[in-house]
C-alpha cells in the first residue's frame, strides 16, 4: 500500500477502503507518510468529497490516534455540547454549569478562536489563573469533583486531528464538510462522552453561511456519532447578528455570569437554556424537553448553576471571586462610542464584520500565533429591531491599542442596516433533529 496511489485514487473520485484510511492516519502518526502527501490528499478530499462510510472511518481512526478517555467510574451519562462557532457565541460558559447543576456530568474539550469567531478557551483565560491545560488525570479529577470540566485539546486526545487541523489551515482545505466533521467528532468522541448536542450555526457570522451547508454538516456529524454508538442531537441556529450584547473575552465572561445570575440578553439566555435542556434530556435527568427546560431554569433561579461555575473556576486554578466581583476581570483603558447619524430601526447587524472588528482591536486572532488582549472588545447597545435616534450610541469599543480603531468603527458602521420600520421577528432556532 502506497500513499501516492491513495492520493491518486481520491483525486479521481474513488472511495478509499477502511484499511486504506487507517493506513494513512497511522502513517501520519509515525511519520512514514510525510505532511506534503497528506496536504495533497486533503486537497483531493476537498475536491472529491468522502462517502459517509469514509468519513466515519476517518473519524474513528483519528479518535483512536490517541487515548479515548474512560469515565465509566463516574455515574451518569457524560454529555457535551459543540458549537461550530460564531460572534459572541459564549453559551458553553452558561450551559455547562446549568447541566452540571442538573446532575449531568459535562466533560468539555474546547478550542480557541481564529479569525472573526471567538473561542471558549480564550474566554476562560480572561479569568485570572484559570488553567485550561490540564493533564488527563486532573481532567478526570475535576469532572469527578465538580460535575464539569473545561479544557483544551491535550496531546493525548486525537493527536492526528491536531496535525491535520494545522495542515488544513495552511492548505486552504478548511471548508470540506467531511474534514470538518471528522475533526470535530474525533475530538469530542475521544473525550469520554456518551452523547453530544450540536449547535450548528448558519448565517453571515457562521463558517457555513448557507442553510443547506449547515444542515449537511449537522446531518454528517449526527450520522458519525450515531454510527459510533453515541446519543446525538443537533440544533441549527441563526448567526446573522452577534449572540448577546458583548463581543470580546472578559466582556463575554461578564455577560455569562450575568446570565447565570438570571440577567442578560434574551437571545443568549434562550439558546443556552435550550442547549442545556437538550443535554439534560439526553443525560436522562428529565422525561421530556419541557421538564428539562424547567429544571435548567430552576438552577438559575436557585443559584446552583452559578455555584457550579464558581466551583469549577476554583478547581482549575482561577480566581472564583469573579462570580461576585466582575472587576477581577481585565478592563480596557478607553471607551470609544460609535454614534448613530440618523434615526430608524436596526434592520440588520451583520455578525462577521463585528467579529473582525473585535479581532482588529486585539480580542481575536488573525493568525494562530496572535496574542490575545482579553480586556478589549465591543459592547452592542442597538441590535436587530431596536429603535435608534440620531446621536445615540450604536455600540462602544473598549480598547487599549487605538491603532485599528478607525478601521473597526468603519466596519461596524457598515455592519448596521437601517429601515423606517422594524424587521419581522425570526426564530433563533431554525431546526432541530
Amino acid at each position: 500500500m502506497r500513499a501516492v496511489d491513495l492520493i491518486r485514487a481520491k483525486r479521481l473520485g474513488q472511495e478509499l477502503s477502511d484499511a486504506e484510511i487507517r493506513f494513512l492516519i497511522a502513517g501520519l502518526g509515525d511519520d512514514t507518510i510525510p505532511e506534503y502527501q497528506w496536504s495533497a490528499l486533503l486537497m483531493a478530499i476537498l475536491w472529491q468529497g468522502m462517502s459517509d462510510r469514509e468519513t466515519a472511518t476517518l473519524t474513528d481512526a483519528m479518535m483512536r490516534s490517541g487515548i479515548v478517555v474512560d469515565f465509566s467510574h463516574i455515574p451518569g451519562l457524560k454529555i457535551d455540547k459543540h458549537s461550530t462557532g460564531g460572534v459572541g457565541d459564549k453559551t458553553s460558559l452558561i450551559l455547562a454549569p446549568i447541566a452540571a447543576a442538573c446532575g449531568v456530568p459535562v466533560p468539555m474539550v474546547s478550542g480557541r478562536g481564529l479569525g472573526h469567531t471567538g473561542g471558549t478557551l480564550d474566554k476562560l483565560e480572561a479569568i485570572p489563573g484559570f488553567n485550561v491545560n490540564l493533564d488527563l488525570d486532573r481532567y478526570k479529577a475535576v469532572l469527578e469533583e465538580c460535575g464539569m470540566v473545561l479544557i483544551g485539546q491535550t496531546k493525548e486526545i486525537a493527536p492526528a486531528d491536531k496535525t491535520l487541523y494545522a495542515l488544513r489551515d495552511a492548505t486552504a482545505t478548511v471548508e470540506s464538510i467531511p474534514l470538518i466533521s471528522a475533526s470535530i467528532m474525533s475530538k469530542k468522541l475521544a473525550e469520554g462522552i456518551d452523547g453530544l448536542v450540536l449547535d450548528v450555526k448558519t448565517g453571515n457570522g457562521a463558517f457555513m453561511e448557507k442553510y443547506e451547508d449547515s444542515r449537511y454538516l449537522a446531518e454528517t456529524m449526527v450520522a458519525i456519532g450515531r454510527g459510533l454508538g453515541k446519543r446525538m442531537r443537533a440544533l441549527i441556529t441563526r448567526m446573522d447578528q452577534p449572540l448577546g450584547d458583548m463581543v470580546g473575552n472578559s466582556l463575554e465572561v461578564a455577560e455569562c455570569i450575568g446570565c447565570l445570575r438570571g440577567e442578560g440578553p434574551a437571545d443568549l439566555i434562550e439558546l443556552s437554556v435550550e442547549l442545556a435542556a437538550e443535554m439534560v434530556l439526553m443525560g436522562g435527568r428529565a422525561e421530556n424537553l419541557d421538564e428539562a427546560r424547567m429544571k435548567c431554569l430552576a438552577t438559575i433561579d436557585d443559584g446552583s448553576a452559578l455555584e457550579a461555575f464558581r466551583k469549577v473556576i476554583a478547581a482549575q486554578g482561577g480566581d472564583s471571586r469573579v462570580v461576585d466581583d466582575l472587576s477581577v476581570l481585565p478592563a480596557a483603558k478607553k471607551e470609544v462610542p460609535l454614534i448613530a447619524d440618523h434615526a430608524g430601526f436596526v434592520a440588520g447587524l451583520l455578525a462577521r464584520p463585528v467579529g473582525v472588528a473585535s479581532m482588529l482591536l486585539g480580542a481575536g486572532r488573525a493568525r494562530t500565533d496572535s496574542v490575545i488582549d482579553h480586556a478589549v472588545g465591543v459592547v452592542l447597545h442597538k441590535r436587530l429591531g431596536d429603535r435608534v435616534e440620531a446621536g445615540e450610541p450604536l455600540c462602544t469599543l473598549l480598547v487599549n491599542d487605538e491603532s485599528n480603531v478607525p478601521k473597526a468603527l468603519k466596519m461596524i458602521r457598515e455592519a448596521y442596516q437601517f429601515a423606517e420600520s422594524p424587521p419581522p421577528a425570526q426564530e433563533l432556532i431554525v431546526e432541530r433533529f
